[in-house]
């Protein structure tokens, strides 16, 4: 679907200061020291490729334009009345020397940093964006999951080893878009095993929030806002990544050893306040429907949909990881969203915890003993991820205000449809219907109440977006 755009009349230079304060405020910067570099580049000047070899597999990626950091290949083929998927992960592992500079480094980001002006990348881009990265014709190292599907899309076998690859090519999700939409084989069966997926999430009871994709775009003098609703492509790529971590998940669960990602169900209290700004922004949620097919069903064109969306995020708090042990309880350790366990296991390139959890996995799955280092690796881990994951939204959150105030500041005494989330003793926290922006508002409203503001406040040097309730005359 076409992108919208919406261009930034504020100062492009006082939007850069204030983006850059950010990334100063949190102690981000994206340089490398001088030995976790000269570390990447002697593994860059000679790679160890596994000896196993699935180059004759005709993987490719899916990837969002212009990306150089490719964690992920897919194939697909039949298998009887089934399919076999093959999923192969960048081999990260194989670039990192543990305790070396580049781990220590590692474990000191946590993950990727990602903002409007910029990235703080994990690892050095000369592994990242080059000698470990899934590129399209080149031989690369990974761990190859191949997981065989029944008729309806549950799981019979999966196995997982460190092989050889070649991406035969680098697809945009526009482009696996078209070639699906034109008859192309291979990625068709994306398709068929990608709503398999989604009727069995369905089933779990699980729920995807399916934001739409938005973007600031820096664009000569000025600052663009894209935002894109994500294509049926992504919904189902995004599938054969849940179900690996599935698999990750199910594999370490049987040894109880390793690091699974968890998120509790929401409190009651948090579902009803959410069914109210529903109903207060205009949408009907059947009683006894549950969450997640409701956010499903949503027509994600409209204005509307954005606003309940960005309501939705309060039904995903309290993620976190659990490290395994003797004593793990799986019942306990679920991912409320996906209905299962789940662990992070798809994107070592860009998270730290999926290089432990790849090294477990393979060698639970293959009947070795898991490396040492690997499995001392997981104390503190949890600490690392927690605090990395609060930064990283930090770092959007705030971002985000960057942009909304820059889009807002020039419509200062107009007047806007909104609903409390939140009350407090000094005013409460609204969100707009259209844009969906949160932001502090002066009334005395109750949460789930639809109320009209007026923008009184939208100062970007001091990042602070203010509204106060229009009392009817």
């Amino acid at each position: 679907m076409p992108a919208r755009h919406q261009r930034l009349t504020d100062s492009t230079d006082e939007i850069d200061a204030a983006l850059a304060a950010i990334r100063t405020e949190l102690g981000l910067d994206a340089e490398f020291p001088a030995d976790a570099v000269a570390e990447a580049e002697a593994f860059a000047a000679d790679p160890q490729l596994p000896e196993a070899d699935q180059t004759d597999v005709d993987f490719v990626t899916i990837d969002p334009e212009g990306s150089t950091d490719l964690d992920q290949a897919l194939h697909l083929a039949r298998d009887g009345d089934g399919y076999v998927v093959r999923y192969a992960i960048a081999d990260v592992p194989a670039f990192v020397s543990p305790g070396g500079p580049i781990d220590a480094e590692a474990r000191r980001r946590g993950q990727t940093m990602y903002a409007p002006d910029g990235r703080v990348p994990l690892h050095p881009p000369i592994v990242s964006e080059g000698a470990a990265s899934l590129l399209e014709g080149q031989e690369r190292g990974a761990y190859v999951w191949t997981m065989r599907l029944d008729a309806a899309g549950d799981v019979t076998k999966t196995t997982l080893e460190r092989a050889r690859v070649r991406s035969r090519e680098q697809l945009t999700y526009e482009t696996a878009q078209q070639r699906i939409d034109g008859g192309d084989a291979m990625l068709a069966l994306l398709r068929d095993v990608g709503e398999l997926r989604i009727a069995l999430e369905e089933a779990r009871d699980g729920a995807s929030l399916d934001m739409p994709e938005e973007q600031v775009v820096r664009q000569g003098d000025e600052y663009v806002i894209e935002r894109r609703e994500l294509l049926p492509v992504e919904r189902w790529n995004a599938q054969i990544s849940l179900m690996t971590g599935m698999e990750a998940a199910n594999l370490m669960l049987r040894e109880k050893r390793g690091i699974l990602r968890t998120m509790p169900q929401p409190p009651a209290g948090d579902v009803r306040s959410f069914r109210k700004e529903v109903r207060a922004i205009g949408e009907e949620w059947a009683q006894g429907e549950h969450y997640g097919a409701f956010l499903r069903r949503l027509d994600r064109s409209k204005p509307t949909t954005l606003a309940i969306l960005q309501a939705a995020r309060r039904l995903f708090r309290g993620a976190g990881y659990d490290v395994l042990h003797n004593g793990s309880d799986a019942s306990q350790l679920e991912q409320a969203a996906i209905g299962a366990p789940y662990a992070h296991t798809t994107a070592p390139l860009r998270r730290l915890v999926d290089r432990y959890v790849l090294v477990h996995c393979e060698a639970i799955a293959n009947g070795r003993e898991i490396p040492q280092w690997a499995a001392d690796g997981l104390e503190g881990l949890e600490e690392i991820m927690q605090s990395s994951g609060q930064l990283a939204s930090k770092l959007e959150r705030e971002s985000i205000d960057v942009v909304e105030i820059a889009v807002l500041r020039p419509r200062i005494g107009d007047e806007f449809d909104s609903v409390v989330v939140d009350a407090r003793k000094n005013g409460a926290t609204i969100q707009l219907i259209d844009p969906p922006t949160e932001a502090a508002c002066d009334t005395d409203a109750e949460p789930g109440e639809r109320i009209r503001v007026r923008l009184t406040e939208a100062d970007l040097g001091e990042r602070r977006l203010r509204f106060a309730e229009v009392q009817p005359s």
